[in-house]
């Protein structure tokens, strides 16, 4: 294929990627993305410890392979797919890490694993890493706007899977330091591991979850990357031509475009949420709402009578009762009453849902789906015990581009998923490593601060 039959597309945004280490990034891009580093590699390493994460860890140390990126968490160093995939997983070995809301994914669970693992591989610098995040964030937060979204995902597709994908494929293309050419094989072989479905829903142990969102589209892309680096050539244009992609994954409403739509002017990372809580998404707006009414009243468990929940019938059903703690929105709002707050241990404390305070609490709970209202934004009613109804919405959870954490929150989230494995020293110290990522001559260097105390 001549460059001439190379698509508009294609070559925007190969072009896009090619130069992306030699761009400047904006310095509130910058923040942002440090944020988002940080709260995934604490999600990376405090999920290896999970029941999700030791497997993963398990199985990347059996795969092993040449010492080149460390398996956080862990002490194992094994080879930059093996990494990639295993830090996939432990990043989403729960509901801890960060989520995009208009692409319907969790992209930093892909996209700093696999930009981790290739920086470890070729010896990249701290600022490379973070332009590698900022860019996975960007082509990755396109992708479901490329394909069609919502009817994509009613279609079966997982956008969890394919977004992700793609965004990891950009920060390793970068970090290797590809030419447009064999970006374009990148992508092509990227296109061709693409998968999903999103029958992930019904995974009652978080494990296959963790993979499907994180691990294989960190572990593909690495790979793909490191075939191309081997001298792997593929098809130059994956993106047009007779049965591209989109001609096999959205045949009536595909929007390739969208992957160039203001690339380098709006920045996905800046959309894209952490979250305050460390449970699922569709249950941070309610311990946001029922957090604020009780401390806003001072109501303790005598004080209510019934709490009512009236949330999206689109999101309702991932958290109604489930056997998880971290995604049981019964029993963390329960927990929120109680204790007025939810930690990270009491979020994953499976033990304490048979308690019998908790047990008493969640009868007092009921969950009312209904159509009309927007996914994130459920509505609250306290009846209290003297007759009173409170209501409270919250329109934008702590931790959204509308309401975002600052730094300090950030830190605190971190330390409190990393200090009971790092010990307070290292977890200070990775905190440090992150705000200054700009002065990491190496990323190797972070290796340890991400490994066990002793």
């Amino acid at each position: 294929m001549t460059t001439d039959a190379i698509s508009p597309v294609m070559r925007g945004l190969t072009a896009y990627i090619a130069q992306a280490m030699g761009a400047d990034l904006p310095a509130p891009v910058a923040a942002k993305a440090k944020h988002h580093l940080l709260d995934t590699l604490a999600s990376m390493i405090s999920g290896a410890h999970l029941p999700a994460g030791k497997v993963a860890v398990d199985y990347g140390r059996s795969q092993a392979g040449p010492a080149e990126a460390l398996i956080a968490g862990s002490s194992a160093v094994v080879s930059a797919v093996n990494a990639a995939q295993a830090n996939g997983i432990t990043a989403h070995a729960d509901e801890t890490d960060d989520s995009h809301f208009a692409s319907r994914s969790h992209l930093g669970c892909a996209v700093v694993p696999a930009a981790l693992a290739m920086a470890e591989r070729e010896g990249c610098n701290g600022l490379a890493l973070l332009k590698a995040v900022v860019l996975g964030y960007d082509v990755g937060g396109r992708f479901t706007g490329a394909v069609g979204g919502d009817r994509f995902y009613e279609a079966g597709h997982s956008t969890h899977s394919f977004a992700p994908l793609f965004g990891s494929a950009a920060a390793v293309g970068a970090l290797s330091g590809f030419s447009e050419q064999e970006l374009r094989w990148l992508l092509s072989y990227t296109a061709q591991q693409a998968s999903g479905v999103n029958c992930w829903q019904r995974d009652a142990d978080h494990i296959e979850k963790g993979f499907d969102f994180g691990g294989m589209a960190a572990r593909n892309t690495v790979a793909a990357a490191t075939m191309v680096q081997a001298g792997f050539t593929g098809v130059d244009d994956v993106f047009s031509g007779e049965r591209n992609f989109f001609f096999t994954y959205a045949p009536d409403d595909a929007k390739p475009e969208n992957l160039l739509d203001k690339l380098g002017e709006r920045y996905e990372i800046m959309e894209t949420n952490i979250k305050k809580w460390t449970v699922g998404s569709p249950i941070q707006a309610v311990l946001d709402s029922t957090q604020a009414l009780i401390l806003e009243h001072d109501l303790g468990p005598d004080d209510i009578a019934e709490i009512i929940i009236r949330m999206s019938d689109k999101e309702s059903h991932v958290v109604d009762n489930r056997h998880m703690a971290e995604i049981n929105l019964q029993h963390l709002t329960s927990v929120m009453v109680l204790d007025r707050t939810v930690s990270f241990a009491t979020a994953h404390d499976d033990a304490r849902m048979e308690a019998a305070d908790i047990q008493a609490m969640k009868k007092r709970i009921t969950l009312t789906p209904e159509s009309n209202l927007p996914r994130r934004q459920p509505i609250i009613d306290i009846v209290t015990s003297a007759g009173r109804t409170l209501n409270h919405r919250t329109m934008a959870v702590r931790g959204t581009p509308a309401n975002p954490m600052d730094q300090q929150e950030v830190a605190d989230k971190a330390f409190d998923l990393l200090s009971d494995i790092l010990g307070a020293n290292k977890a200070t110290g990775l905190i440090e490593q992150v705000w200054n990522i700009e002065q990491v001559a190496n990323v190797r260097d972070l290796r340890e601060f991400m490994m066990p105390k002793n």
